[in-house]
């Protein structure tokens, strides 16, 4: 026993000896991970730590990546210094505060991520040429990753379950936050630590020619290539359906189409070493039709793509699936006219790929996006007649489908910071009025400040995108009268305030909002909220009202909720507003 102990505890010193930086950076990102999650219930101020824990997180692997790196051309120092300013340089790039944080940040976050592991695949084979080796360092990442999730597994629930158990058995009383703060831990750090382990010394270890595992051979055997069939079967029989019904794609087409390519290629990728097998005759096969399997699957994936492109314009997600069918179409290129190709083609293709929509002047995915939603939203004005002077004519007719639109579009620019190009679409009194929504660019606000400066909104041409009522009070002074209180909060957010030394938990929903009270009374407004809907329904879209309130006792206290404004969809259910005050005053 003894012995063993004192070969794990080893085989760990050699390891923290060997990667520091990349168990530093796991141990930032499960400390950032628990503090996010101690103080999540009880502050709202811990944004920075969120783009700290992100930015630790993607140095796992950027930090893995230099290691190996390092252990082919040395310069360890250098290389670890260039990642940590790197980091830096990301933290810095990312918003410090929840409001200025859009979709565009999360996207960079995710490809960030994508390109930080791709790098990991090839970073140590950018000038050999051992096909073999370069194989091997990956299957062996892959089998290490697999029996760390497994291990990893297996040790958080045992240690968690030895926590409950001493819990109950002993009457600890341990508070509930221990369970997860133990989860975070063993599931970033401690899956950290075993990973490396299973790495041994590196490069050398997972370069190192072996025998093929016999359990990759039967999961790509009987598990990917099945799924393969049966997938490539389902696309070519909907391409069968829209030949004969002379229909275009529907758009999630894409998706399958890309997960067909992606898995065929991990397969591909899995059967390399066994295609020159004279005895694995399938697998020759089967690396040799792919390809050619995936030709007409593509043509349809560039004609699902451009039938949105052609009639919504570019936005991210569809720069993207664009960007993975290019990526595709350079494959499938690649791989049946070059003689001796190389699978290092598909990780560093797919880094560079990923590269460009990131930085590459004017035509990265944010560039491409931000001019082509501008393109379209002048058009639409353009096709609705709805531009005098280069400005929006609010007198003019517009249908409901026009408006819903052009609302998208709104915001679509303002999260990206297109306020100036929008305001200039507009003459000066109408800039004011927009210029609150650009605050807190939610849709339904800005659809319903677009739908009420039309003079002559058609309600009922065009294809309603969703039926709302909007109520919305006559006032922007409000009087407070004896409350002692004032919280101000927004709709998606959950907010925790101490009083007199009472915690208020506002735990705000898009369907409801309920108030708790010291983590034992609580009241639900949801039924007043609906009742005042439905004492308005029949009255119109937007409905002005003295003074939009509910309000309730609870426990020692009178709470009251103002609205200037809130918007209930009858579809969903859900309800929306903005800059809503939250009164309180003791009984």
């Amino acid at each position: 026993m003894k012995t063993k102990f004192l070969e794990i505890t080893g085989k760990a010193k050699e390891v923290i000896l060997r990667y520091p930086m990349v168990l530093f950076m796991a141990l930032l990102t499960s400390v950032g991970a628990i503090y996010l999650y101690e103080t999540t219930r009880s502050r709202n101020d811990s944004f920075t730590c969120y783009m700290f824990t992100i930015c630790s997180g993607l140095g796992i692997s950027l930090m893995f990546a230099l290691k190996i790196l390092s252990q082919r051309i040395g310069k360890r120092y250098l290389l670890e210094l260039a990642g940590v300013i790197g980091l830096i340089g990301l933290f810095f790039i990312l918003p410090g505060n929840k409001k200025d944080f859009t979709e565009v940040y999360g996207y960079i976050i995710a490809v960030a991520f994508i390109l930080s592991h791709l790098l990991v695949s090839f970073v140590a084979f950018l000038n050999k040429d051992r096909e073999l080796n370069f194989w091997q360092y990956n299957k062996n990442l892959f089998v290490n990753i697999v029996l760390t999730a497994i291990f990893t597994g297996v040790l958080t629930a045992g240690v968690e379950l030895a926590i409950l158990a001493i819990d109950k058995l002993f009457d600890f009383q341990f508070n509930d936050r221990i369970y997860f703060d133990v989860f975070f831990f063993l599931a970033i750090a401690g899956s950290c630590l075993i990973f490396l382990i299973f790495n041994e010394k590196g490069l050398p270890n997972l370069e190192k020619d072996s025998k093929y595992p016999v359990v990759l051979k039967f999961f790509t055997q009987f598990i990917l290539i099945p799924l393969l069939c049966i997938y490539a079967v389902i696309l070519y029989f909907y391409s069968l359906k829209i030949l004969i019904n002379w229909e275009l794609p529907r758009g999630w087409v894409s998706y399958l189409i890309l997960a067909y390519s992606i898995v065929g290629i991990l397969a591909l990728l899995l059967v390399h070493p066994l295609k020159e097998d004279h005895t694995r005759s399938w697998v020759k096969v089967f690396s040799r039709l792919f390809y050619y399997t995936v030709i007409p699957l593509v043509i349809l994936l560039f004609v699902a793509i451009f039938t949105r492109l052609l009639e919504y314009g570019y936005t991210e997600p569809r720069y993207f699936v664009l960007l993975l069918a290019v990526w595709l179409t350079s494959l499938i290129v690649y791989f049946i006219f070059i003689k001796k190709p190389s699978i290092k083609f598909i990780p560093v293709s797919l880094f560079i790929f990923g590269a460009f929509s990131l930085v590459f002047p004017y035509l990265n995915a944010f560039s491409v996006a931000k001019r082509s939603q501008k393109s379209e939203l002048m058009k639409l004005l353009k096709e609705n007649n709805l531009l005098t002077n280069n400005k929006i004519d609010f007198n003019k007719k517009i249908s409901d489908a026009a408006i819903n639109k052009m609302a998208s579009q709104f915001e679509f620019l303002i999260v990206r910071k297109q306020e100036s190009f929008l305001l200039n679409l507009v003459d000066p009194t109408m800039r004011g009025k927009l210029s609150k929504d650009f605050e807190e660019p939610y849709y339904w606000a800005i659809n319903n400040s677009l739908r009420n400066s039309f003079t002559y909104a058609d309600k009922h041409s065009g294809t309603l995108a969703y039926e709302q009522l909007t109520l919305e009070s006559e006032t922007d002074v409000v009087n407070i009268g004896n409350y002692q209180y004032l919280i101000k909060f927004q709709s998606y957010s959950q907010e925790s305030k101490k009083i007199n030394g009472d915690l208020f938990l506002i735990d705000n929903k898009t369907e409801k909002i309920k108030v708790i009270l010291n983590s034992k009374e609580e009241v639900d407004f949801t039924p007043a909220i609906d009742k005042l809907f439905k004492n308005n329904i029949r009255t119109g879209r937007t409905v002005k009202l003295k003074e939009v309130s509910v309000e309730s006792d609870l426990g020692k206290y009178h709470i009251k909720i103002i609205f200037p404004s809130v918007t209930k969809q009858k579809d969903s259910g859900n309800i929306y507003y903005n800059d809503a005050l939250f009164l309180i005053k003791e009984k």
